[in-house]
């Protein structure tokens, strides 16, 4: 995948991951310095400012690939800067989770890294849009967004998986499960309380395969619904997605779609767009297929296809 000529762009935002992701960072760069590299570096102000310099870096005749190094929110946005363009991504993963950049087949390895830049292939990433907003990795609505909330209001710079216990803990003893309505291109699909996850990766947070038939290239959404009325409902869920089970539940409905409608008489639904506070209800989403190119490392596929690996062989 080496660039032959032109600049490396490489956006990074300051604020995302520990010591060891800023290590990550700083070993690629002195990589490319080493090799001889035309390199520009850029460092975010805020999310909006990444989507900025992507959309600068794309518009560059002389830029022939993007470097992102940030978490799924920093990622997002340098998607969006430069969806529709020719210019490459490459990740470095530098947040909480990664959700992205794993299902992509990265880790927080350098070797990895420059495996990927220097052997590795190319392929088309597909973009989720909620309304005006768009998403690369998993929508959710109900619980999970009241928990995304909570962790926003006390927010303050890097977070770890720590910062999730408290509004988690506090989430599963206050929240009410109100009704949502979910139509699948169109038609009405579920109608009652639940918890509903759109989205186009199967990975979501500690690695929780809940869009566990989803493919980041396939040009279609992957929607799960666990019917769900009370927190002890769902904790039998959570086993159950722990133990990877939850699609042969009768209280779980799975489909795969290109647009999904959600709606409810509630007006205070809490929704999440990767990891971030969404808009509310009622949300139109649909895909973009093949949004970007990006760089994946050698032998990585996507995980529609390993799904059927593993069912072939076992």
């Amino acid at each position: 995948m080496i660039p032959k000529d032109g600049i490396i762009t490489l956006i990074v935002n300051p604020k995302s991951g520990a010591s060891s992701n800023k290590r990550l960072v700083s070993g690629f760069r002195a990589y490319l310095d080493q090799k001889g590299y035309s390199v520009k570096v850029e460092f975010t102000q805020s999310l909006e400012h990444g989507r900025q310099l992507a959309q600068q870096a794309s518009a560059n005749p002389d830029c022939s690939l993007v470097v992102g190094a940030g978490g799924d929110g920093t990622i997002r946005e340098m998607v969006c800067g430069l969806s529709g363009s020719t210019k490459p991504l490459l990740v470095l993963p530098c947040g909480t989770e990664n959700l992205l950049a794993n299902e992509l087949g990265y880790d927080v390895r350098l070797e990895t890294v420059i495996n990927a830049f220097e052997n590795g292939q190319m392929r088309p990433l597909d973009l989720g849009k909620a309304n005006d907003i768009h998403f690369t990795s998993i929508a959710g609505f109900g619980f999970d967004g009241k928990v995304v909330q909570r962790v926003q209001a006390v927010r303050k710079g890097h977070i770890s998986h720590l910062t999730y216990f408290w509004p988690i803990w506090r989430t599963f003893w206050d929240y009410t499960f109100p009704a949502m309505k979910v139509f699948i291109e169109g038609k009405e699909f579920f109608e009652g309380p639940g918890l509903v996850f759109v989205g186009n990766i199967s990975r979501y947070a500690i690695g929780l395969e809940i869009l566990k038939k989803a493919d980041y290239s396939d040009g279609l959404l992957d929607v799960c619904i666990f019917r769900c009325g009370s927190c002890w409902k769902l904790l039998k869920h959570a086993a159950c997605t722990v133990l990877k089970t939850h699609l042969k539940s009768r209280n779980t409905l799975y489909t795969q779609a290109k647009t999904v409608r959600i709606e409810s008489a509630v007006n205070h639904i809490p929704t999440e767009l990767d990891g971030d506070p969404g808009p509310a209800l009622p949300l139109d989403i649909s895909i973009i297929p093949a949004a970007i190119q990006v760089v994946v490392p050698p032998g990585a596929k996507p995980a529609g296809i390993r799904t059927r690996i593993r069912r072939m062989i076992g």
